[in-house]
């Protein structure tokens, strides 16, 4: 049982209750602020715990963030001290650790310094210093910078750990003229220049599950809105699985400008691809890549780390196999046991430390050779309270994963199930704004979702 006088806080609080093992079961907390000093009181089975933090007078919006941070960490380390359980990223629960190391900074403060408060460790705190580097030259803000995000809600299969609005397109092809028509009215809306273009990024499902005909829907819509932009910006297409791969597709990327392509395999095992429901096989991996290879696309790997039954040392030998394929980028995610995915009901995230294993031996790997992290992001639910890390080669860096992760620009997002975000970067202000995830609904209203759009980016 959980209790709080600060209703604001109960979710940041159990979020940091759900990373350990043993479970507390009951806690009163409360919370209070006098003159720039921050109260925080807990009852734990039976047991009294009170912190009194030194903060500031602030603004409302630091005061929040200051409100969180504080509580967080007193019960992290209530729970540390109990059970004897570190974790990874210590009191930090939030999706984006990157992007609280740039706040820091761009307040003055050493973010390092910051994380080591937060109980952080080591090799944490130095992963995040490498990916600000990383960054360099890539990361920017400044308000009117955009990115171009278009949704492609169709897969060939749904795999075991998918969690996304997603069904086989055999059950869903019926819905696909009256989607593509939908989806070409909206681009057809976006006006031609949607400020500091940065990325246009395709994305799904599994765009190359459509034929050629259809994609080149998709495509011919994009085109007049990327066109104007000279020199040309950076354009992804999440082509996918290797099993849906034609050199018709990628001759037809290459014709209208594409620059980067994604081959998900996310394993190189065929027992593993089997068990979570791929259709396709290790050689059909290579297959795609053979294919793509005289195109010059940079190329985006992922791979995903804790899949059905897999052992650090299969998953070691995918990493080395990815390396081995020369991609510019490899992305090493860890399952996340999210509602939705069928192996939620079948793990425990949290009684799988070996994931921990895979994870170190990843970085290893592709930092031995020449590849360096780059952009980062965490889950709740995910395996082994670990992360998902984005590695590239020097100077091939994704814009669009660099900007959606760090939340520097607008998205400008279209389809069924399309987030949009204004960034506000003077103020610090993100607000949002989503279509239908249902494919029905959002094709009965695209026109109310253009209007609401339209006023959302006024």
């Amino acid at each position: 049982m959980f209790t709080t006088n600060c209703s604001f806080l109960e979710n940041e609080l159990l979020d940091v209750v759900r990373l350990f093992h043993q479970k507390p079961e009951n806690i009163t907390h409360s919370f209070d602020y006098k003159e720039g000093v921050f109260f925080n009181n807990f009852q734990i089975d039976g047991r009294a715990f009170s912190f009194v933090d030194g903060g500031q007078v602030c603004d409302e919006l630091t005061f929040k963030r200051l409100e969180r941070r504080f509580a967080k960490l007193r019960l992290y380390e209530i729970l540390s001290d109990l059970y004897g359980e570190k974790m990874p990223w210590g009191a930090l629960t939030g999706i984006r650790p990157t992007k609280l190391a740039y706040r820091e900074i761009e307040e003055g403060g050493d973010f390092q310094k910051l994380f080591e408060k937060m109980h952080v460790s080591k090799k944490n705190i130095q992963l995040v210093a490498d990916i600000l580097k990383a960054q360099e030259g890539v990361y920017l803000k400044g308000d009117g910078n955009t990115d171009l995000f278009v949704s492609i809600p169709f897969c060939p299969t749904k795999c075991a750990y998918c969690s996304f609005i997603t069904a086989p397109i055999d059950k869903t092809r019926h819905f696909l003229p009256a989607y593509l028509n939908a989806l070409t009215k909206e681009l057809a809306s976006i006006p031609e220049s949607v400020g500091n273009l940065r990325s246009v990024y395709v994305g799904g499902g599994t765009p190359f599950a459509l034929s050629r005909e259809e994609l080149e829907v998709v495509l011919k819509g994009i085109a007049p809105i990327y066109e104007g932009y000279v020199p040309k910006r950076e354009y992804t297409v999440e082509a996918g699985r290797p099993d849906v791969f034609s050199e018709e597709k990628l001759q037809l990327l290459k014709d209208y400008g594409v620059t980067r392509i994604c081959i998900n395999p996310q394993s190189f095992s065929d027992e593993t691809l089997q068990k979570i429901g791929r259709k396709h096989t290790e050689a059909d991996i290579y297959r795609a890549f053979e294919m793509s290879e005289k195109y010059g696309f940079d190329i985006n790997v992922d791979l995903i780390a804790g899949l059905t039954d897999e052992t650090p040392d299969m998953f070691v030998e995918s990493v080395e196999k990815a390396v081995a394929t020369n991609a510019e980028n490899i992305t090493v995610h860890c399952l996340s046991l999210k509602s939705g995915a069928k192996l939620k009901e079948e793990i425990d995230y949290l009684e799988n430390d070996f994931i921990s294993t895979m994870v170190s031996s990843s970085r290893e790997i592709l930092s031995k050779n020449g590849y360096v992290p780059y952009y980062m992001y965490r889950q709740k639910y995910q395996v082994g309270n670990n992360e998902n890390v984005g590695w590239t080669k020097p100077g091939k860096a994704c814009v669009y994963n660099v900007d959606i992760m760090e939340e520097t620009a607008n998205n400008l997002a279209v389809g069924a199930n399309a987030v949009s975000k204004r960034v506000f970067t003077d103020k610090g202000l993100i607000t949002r704004h989503a279509t239908q995830k249902d494919l029905k609904t959002y094709i009965e209203n695209v026109d109310i979702n253009i209007e609401k759009r339209k006023e959302f980016f006024k």
